[in-house]
């Protein structure tokens, strides 16, 4: 192909050119081709009718004009078939069919194409919805615990500054994170995302689960790297989101001249924080990124999240103020800034400071990273035991932290408890990585003892009691009630509020299934069964001749 390509230039200038003027002409019109019909396919066909497509029309305007060339004019009947197969061929395959591992059963509701990516909306087999970039990479998705995991991302920026006017997200999303900011209703929100996609899918196909994000802050549609290099605006937080660094022109995100861009919209006293997904890196890659953000941040620190790991840097090299940590029962899930966990839990999530190593930086014109991720994709064995194990290494004494954070020796107990039960929890998670699953089902039941308030570590405990009475052969009265204590340990485990809607459905109680039906639904609304009552129940109200 390559040769073809190269060779027919040549070869139409040895066949129609007389002389060097009409072989400058063809290349200079090649060239001009080549550009106009870039332009052309990047930013109108692909958006309009899609690649596949494009690549269609593509194949009959080669044809079209290769047979103004030809002499025999009954050729061009072959046109007509082409016309004919232009219609299936250019319908862009299911998701289903081209990922059949991982989307099977599952429904495409929206797609957006341009030259920048291509994105996905995909309703899966059990109603939950993903936001998929390029076929290769879950963004997101509209699961409870990953709904949760996402608005922390802007839980912990906030909760780190002291008295947050603004905020800049340096990525959309589904919009999911930034709904952890609807606490605070004054607060002047701006995300910059690049991918159109992206936008349309958060305000209109995640909106149920993001609150309506999109109608409450400024979207700019551009690259974050030049929105931070040609604006002017300062902000109190920058959040960069989660994104997936293996993929081509995204290491960039992870660099010197990134980090150093973002310090430079803080403004005094600003805190900015990158998000990094553990289980996308190694070991080395890792240190690489943490020693590259050390370098613009000397005053670094981490916290831990999960399997996430949020890089605080600060506006001024001094220790952050501590932010309003005494937990206020009486405030509603969505009105509390620390999700209900209480402000100890996120200080017991401190990691320490970033530590100092020796070793090359991630640099945009010296990239490192870019040639070490990719591989991970293909190891046998995942490096995320080694990585979390590392981090077990570098965390320091309670002691140590409680100095490093400035807490005053009178509230060393309120943090003490929650900061064991995050040593703990991430012991339990590393032990069932290496497959010692009872050292596991132990560590997470002192993590619980120490903190319940712990969002991830009482979802653990109550997928383990759930598991377990799956495996049961329990009597319907045990069986409820050991629902009902996995609803005490995590009230929003949304197994056990279906198992319960369920249980009381069959038992006849209406008013106490519509309830735990209405927690569920609140928990997540694009469940299957959520959806599929919802409908039968719009149907059942309608007249008898319409219900057909």
């Amino acid at each position: 192909m390559t040769l073809a390509l190269g060779a027919w230039l040549p070869l139409l200038n040895a066949r129609f050119g007389a002389g060097s003027q009409d072989g400058a002409i063809l290349y200079g019109a090649n060239s001009v081709g080549a550009a106009l019909g870039a332009l052309i396919a990047g930013f109108v066909l692909i958006p309009a009718v899609g690649s596949t497509m494009t690549v269609v029309i593509a194949g009959i305007l080669l044809f079209v004009f290769g047979m103004t060339w030809s002499t025999h004019r009954l050729a061009w009947l072959a046109l007509i078939p082409l016309l004919g197969f232009a219609v299936p061929l250019g319908k862009f395959p299911l998701l289903q069919r081209m990922l059949p591992d991982g989307y099977a059963g599952s429904e495409d509701i929206y797609r957006y194409e341009d030259a920048v990516t291509i994105t996905h909306v995909v309703a899966q087999a059990d109603g939950q919805r993903v936001l998929l970039t390029d076929l290769q990479r879950m963004d997101a998705s509209t699961e409870p615990a990953a709904v949760e995991l996402q608005k922390n991302q802007a839980r912990l920026p906030l909760l780190l500054h002291p008295a947050p006017q603004s905020v800049l997200f340096l990525g959309l999303g589904t919009g999911i994170s930034a709904a952890g900011s609807l606490p605070y209703p004054a607060l002047q929100r701006t995300a910059v995302e690049l991918s159109r996609g992206a936008i349309t899918a958060a305000r209109d196909w995640f909106a149920p689960v993001n609150g309506g994000i999109v109608e409450r802050m400024t979207v700019v549609r551009d690259d974050v790297r030049r929105f931070l290099r040609v604006s002017a605006q300062g902000y109190d937080v920058v959040i960069g989101d989660v994104f997936h660094p293996d993929l081509a022109g995204r290491r960039a995100l992870l660099s010197v001249q990134q980090f150093e861009l973002a310090r430079a919209r803080l403004n005094p006293g600003g805190v900015f924080v990158q998000w990094l997904a553990l289980n996308q890196f190694d070991l080395e890659s890792l240190r690489i990124v943490l020693r590259t953000f050390r370098h613009v941040f000397p005053e670094g620190v981490l916290f831990m999240d999960g399997f996430r790991l949020a890089l605080v840097g600060f506006e001024q090299n001094a220790a952050f103020a501590i932010p309003s940590t005494k937990p206020d029962d009486s405030l509603a899930y969505a009105d509390d800034p620390s999700g209900g966990e209480g402000g100890w839990t996120w200080l017991g999530r401190y990691w320490g400071k970033i530590p100092a190593s020796e070793g090359p930086l991630q640099d945009e014109w010296r990239p490192v990273i870019e040639y070490r991720l990719p591989h991970e994709r293909y190891r046998s064995e995942p490096a995320l035991a080694a990585v979390l194990a590392w981090l077990l290494d570098q965390r320091p004494a309670v002691e140590q932290a409680a100095v490093e954070m400035g807490v005053a020796t009178g509230d060393f107990s309120a943090l003490e408890s929650p900061f064991i039960a995050a040593d703990l929890g991430l012991r339990s998670w590393l032990a069932a990585l290496r497959g010692r699953d009872a050292e596991s089902i132990r560590l997470i039941r002192y993590a619980y003892e120490a903190n319940p308030r712990d969002r991830w570590i009482s979802y653990s405990l109550a997928d383990e009691m759930y598991a377990a009475l799956s495996r049961s052969s329990a009597s319907v009265e045990d069986r409820r009630r050991a629902l009902q204590a996995i609803l005490g340990v995590s009230p929003d485990h949304a197994e056990a509020l279906r198992a319960l809607w369920r249980l009381e459905q069959r038992a006849g109680d209406k008013a106490l299934a519509e309830a735990y039906l209405g927690r569920l639904r609140a928990v997540s609304p694009f469940d299957h069964d959520v959806v599929a009552e919802a409908a039968e129940q719009e149907i059942s109200g309608l007249p008898p001749g319409a219900r057909e």
